[in-house]
Formats: structure tokens, C-alpha cells, sequence
């Protein structure tokens, strides 16, 4: 039985599955998105945000050098460290959390395995641009008394604007 277990062995024993979430881990830091299972993309959420939170907490030198330090035990490539240091670390210093994003693909043809892509949620600049334009005009569209006052401004600028068009026409002719 398996109570109270959280944990998802995806089949593996514990150091291939230490091995695997470490390379997938990497492979997300530097290349900001992977496609890869649905089940795996759900593990390398669990294994990665607390590492991605040890990257904020920037309060003295020995802190940091501690935190390079952790980081580096979990992911062994100081590539992908530096990276997340120096690349990651300062974009996604204001997020309370959920620096991750989970979206499924479908099924894969071979083996019918649903697919899902991981991406840091900070570095997709595309989705990021449509939430926050849909999100201005809902707040127009709030405003109340808005509308009265385009009205009596739009009803006030039509004489003025015919008074003028009238004056230009006499002063041609």
C-alpha cells in the first residue's frame, strides 16, 4: 500500500529517477520550455520549484554562495546553474510562486502516452502579452457615467466643428 506516498517513482528506481528529473530539470533551465510526458512534466514541477525559489533569496554573500551551493547538488551542471542565477533568478524575483506552466499536447502516436510541455512561466512572452490586453478594456468597460459625458462632449464638438467648417468656407470664398 501506498499511503500518504506523494511521491511519483515513474517506474524507476531511485537513483534513475534522481538522474532523470536532474536532466530534465537542466534541460527546462536552459531552454525555458521542454516537451516531454505529462506524468514526468508533473514530477519535474515538484523537483524544480523549490529549487527555482532558493534563486530569490539574495540577503548576504554567504547566503547566496549557500544557495549556488544546494542548487548545484540538485542539478550537477554549472551551466544550467549559472543560468539560473544570473538569467532566471532576477525575472522571477517578484512571483510568489508557481514559476512553472503544465500544457497538454495530446497523445503521442506510438505508445498513446500523453504529451504535455513545462515552460517557465515568466519567459513566454507571447501568452503573457494577450492575458494582460484582454484584461485592459474589461476595466473601460467598468467605468460608470463614462458614456454620459462622451455623449455631451460629442454633442457639444459637432456645432463648434460645423462653426468652424462654415468660417473656413467663407474665408475661401
Amino acid at each position: 500500500m501506498r499511503h500518504g506516498d506523494k511521491t511519483n517513482n515513474l517506474s524507476r528506481t531511485a537513483s534513475h529517477r534522481k538522474a532523470l528529473l536532474m536532466n530534465l530539470g537542466c534541460q527546462l533551465i536552459t531552454h525555458k520550455k521542454i516537451t516531454t510526458t505529462l506524468a514526468k512534466a508533473k514530477a519535474l514541477r515538484t523537483y524544480i520549484e523549490p529549487i527555482l525559489t532558493k534563486t530569490k533569496k539574495t540577503d548576504t554573500k554567504e547566503v547566496i554562495m549557500h544557495n549556488h551551493r544546494i542548487v548545484f547538488s540538485y542539478l550537477n551542471d554549472k551551466h544550467a546553474v549559472k543560468e539560473l542565477f544570473t538569467v532566471v533568478g532576477p525575472k522571477i524575483a517578484s512571483r510568489p510562486g508557481g514559476y512553472t506552466r503544465i500544457i497538454k499536447l495530446g497523445k503521442r502516436i506510438g505508445d498513446n502516452a500523453e504529451l504535455a510541455m513545462i515552460e517557465l512561466v515568466d519567459f513566454n512572452e507571447i501568452y503573457g502579452k494577450g492575458i494582460k490586453e484582454a484584461a485592459e478594456p474589461a476595466k473601460k468597460t467598468r467605468r460608470s457615467g463614462g458614456a454620459k459625458k462622451k455623449a455631451t462632449e460629442t454633442t457639444a464638438e459637432t456645432p463648434e466643428t460645423k462653426t468652424d467648417e462654415t468660417a473656413t468656407e467663407q474665408t475661401e470664398a
